[in-house]
């Protein structure tokens, strides 16, 4: 070997002796120090908000959409600002996308796929490398209709009796897609989304401490006593078990279970003061002495707790969103609560009180809506869901539909069509019929349950159908909305179920 190549070997050689040297020293002595520099978690999101980040749009009439979710250009690091051009209105849905805290709703749950970062925007992110483009990225199309949304929130917000706290859903019964979610009360998500880190923290911190809590989506994660809602339970399990809609049941003024001298009464002494009552005038005038004895003395508790749980009870395993990745809201469990005695016999009087939806039975108001979606759509209940597709950045490609699911069959189709029987007689000759949309067959159940602190809750479920064929199913609720609670429920969902099939084309 001549001299310059030996020169040339040594100086390699003592290269690469300082290049692991070096390394050594970064791992060894700088490792800890460079792992947790400040500087790592500004440097991740200038790069995460150095690319577009993809909107969540509602349908807004026809084929056309709408974005309630995007991204615009600023001037500062972080490139994208994210705005919610509606402030509160879909704010319980789309959730928000902070830079310093966690994201919520669909912001959460569909992160990688609008920030650009999911495996199936991988095609995009390659072409855009040979175009030069940005990569941005990919869009949102939730099943939410901006019509149907836009009633909820207006009713709710305008309501007539000035409760300040509820929530209203409604969604397709034959597809479980979500049409309209409002929590009541509702927060504007843009201030949490901005640049400015204590200016964001403090709106989190203003909004956290208000005093009804308008971060919490009530229409999936709290639950409350659903009352008369109950009876369609109560009916279902009846209906089963060989009554009819037009099976004469005991009804009267009041009712005492065995194991107790708590009585329970109806809502006025003009209410099924009879002795003997029809199944389908019991729960079209909702007559509480007949429910509860009815369950008490033909029933049971573990029939009604089965049936309850056909209709969804207990499922603590439920979201809210994607259905391919069964990502999504987290959905509170129903319950029908304990109805037994410390020796396991059953507890007749709580038996009685759960009957009427009280004691410690508990229901989401996406629960009621989906009470009467099952018996809309035939029997079968349907997966609710938020995400209808996933489009790409360029809005040419679609990377998923969604395809409904059906999650459970909670009564066969004989009992379906006699519950549908007695739901359409509380709307047109009991006490919703508030709740009624020309050219529609509709039916529902109203509810006030009482809860011992404040003023009673207010509900309404129901359906409205077209020709046989469910169009929508809603459920509302007003918290402490006091005796005339269900009637402004009924109301507020009957405005819901006209904007659902007004955007249809009417009759």
């Amino acid at each position: 070997m001549n001299a310059p190549l030996r020169k040339a070997g040594i100086v390699i050689l003592v290269l690469f002796g300082m290049l692991f040297a070096n390394l050594n020293w970064v791992q060894a002595v700088k490792g800890e120090e460079y792992r947790t520099n400040e500087y790592n978690a500004s440097r991740t999101r200038i790069a995460e908000y150095g690319k577009q980040r993809g909107n969540v749009e509602v349908n807004s009439g026809g084929t056309s959409t709408e974005a309630v979710a995007l991204s615009k250009p600023t001037d500062d690091a972080l490139s994208y600002q994210r705005e919610y051009p509606f402030g509160d209105l879909y704010a319980h849905v789309v959730g928000y996308k902070p830079v310093t805290m966690a994201s919520t709703s669909v912001e959460r749950f569909e992160n990688d796929y609008l920030s650009g970062q999911s495996d199936e925007l991988f095609t995009d992110r390659v072409r855009a490398l040979f175009t030069g483009e940005e990569a941005a990225g990919g869009n949102v199309l939730l099943t939410v209709s901006k019509a149907a949304q836009e009633a909820a929130y207006k009713g709710l917000k305008e309501n007539e009796l000035g409760v300040d706290v509820g929530a209203a859903v409604a969604l397709d019964p034959s597809t479980g897609a979500i049409q309209a979610m409002v929590s009541m009360p509702s927060f504007d998500p843009t201030p949490l989304a901005g640049h400015n880190y204590d200016e964001a923290g403090a709106a989190y911190a203003k909004y956290e401490a208000e005093k009804n809590n308008p971060l919490l989506n009530r229409a999936v994660a709290d639950v409350w006593p659903p009352g008369s809602v109950m009876k369609i339970i109560d009916s279902a399990a009846a209906l089963e078990s060989g009554l009819t809609p037009e099976t004469s049941i005991q009804a009267g003024p009041s009712y005492v279970a065995p194991g107790t001298t708590h009585e329970i009464t109806n809502a006025g002494p003009g209410v099924c003061p009879e002795q003997q009552i029809t199944m389908i005038r019991a729960l079209t005038v909702s007559c509480n002495t007949s429910f509860a004895r009815l369950a008490v003395e033909k029933l049971g508790a573990d029939t009604l707790k089965k049936k309850a749980q056909a209709f969804g009870f207990e499922d603590k395993a439920l979201t809210c969103g994607n259905l391919r990745s069964n990502t999504g809201l987290t959905v509170a469990a129903s319950t029908t609560g304990e109805i037994a005695n410390p020796d396991g016999s059953e507890d007749k009087a709580a038996l009685a009180q759960s009957a009427i939806g009280q004691k410690d039975v508990r229901i989401t108001p996406l629960q009621g809506a989906m009470i009467a979606a099952a018996v809309a759509n035939d029997g079968v209940q349907m997966r609710p869901y938020l995400v209808q597709r996933l489009l790409g950045p360029d809005r040419t490609s679609t990377h998923y539909t969604a395809s409904p699911q059906e999650l459970r069959r909670s009564v066969s189709s004989d009992v379906a069509r006699d519950l549908r029987t007695m739901m359409e007689s509380v709307v047109n000759n009991g006490t919703a019929t508030s709740a009624q949309v020309e050219g529609y067959e509709v039916g529902g159940k109203t509810g006030t349950s009482q809860n011992g602190i404040t003023d009673n809750h207010g509900w309404f479920v129901g359906y409205a159908m077209k020709d046989g064929k469910p169009v929508s199913a809603v459920a509302v609720f007003l918290e402490s909305a006091g005796d005339a609670g269900s009637a402004e429920a009924t109301r507020i969902a009957g405005q819901i179920l006209k904007a659902v099939t007004s955007e249809r084309g009417g009759n």
